[in-house]
């Protein structure tokens, strides 16, 4: 059996935990705090189709609504290759952590696995500046 070195990318965010699933798992959202979305979705059935910059269009999956605060997705690159992306929202306390599973592909090295937790980072920290903010999206 084969596994993946993992990291888990996470933030606290002074915000109901619901709030904050309500509003990160509607995929026109995401262009406001997921940078590497940043050019928008465009729905195509169960999909979502997003610019992937120099490697084109890619295709997105979203877990449907639920009651657990799993926004997991699949991202399918133009040359087929799926990867997979479980993110989630949890209660803590009065707010809420939210937790991306970053998983280091095979054919990338240190300095891009890094590179990519960083990017996660970024991101929900942009994430977590919305949703604390008093004029954020209810």
């Amino acid at each position: 059996m084969t596994t993946l070195p993992a990291r888990i990318v996470h933030r606290t965010i002074r915000r109901n935990w619901r709030a904050v699933y309500d509003f990160a798992s509607r995929p026109e959202n995401m262009p406001l705090w997921a940078s590497g979305l940043a050019a928008g979705l465009t729905r195509d059935g169960d999909d979502w189709i997003a610019d992937g910059g120099p490697v084109g269009n890619v295709r997105v999956r979203f877990a449907p609504p639920n009651e657990f605060g799993v926004i997991d997705h699949t991202v399918t690159l133009p040359d087929g290759l799926r990867v997979g992306n479980a993110l989630r929202v949890v209660p803590n306390g009065d707010g809420a952590e939210v937790m991306f599973t970053l998983l280091r592909q095979a054919d990338m090295d240190d300095a891009a696995f890094a590179a990519d937790a960083a990017h996660v980072a970024r991101d929900l920290d942009a994430l977590a500046r919305l949703m604390e903010n008093e004029e954020s999206p209810r």
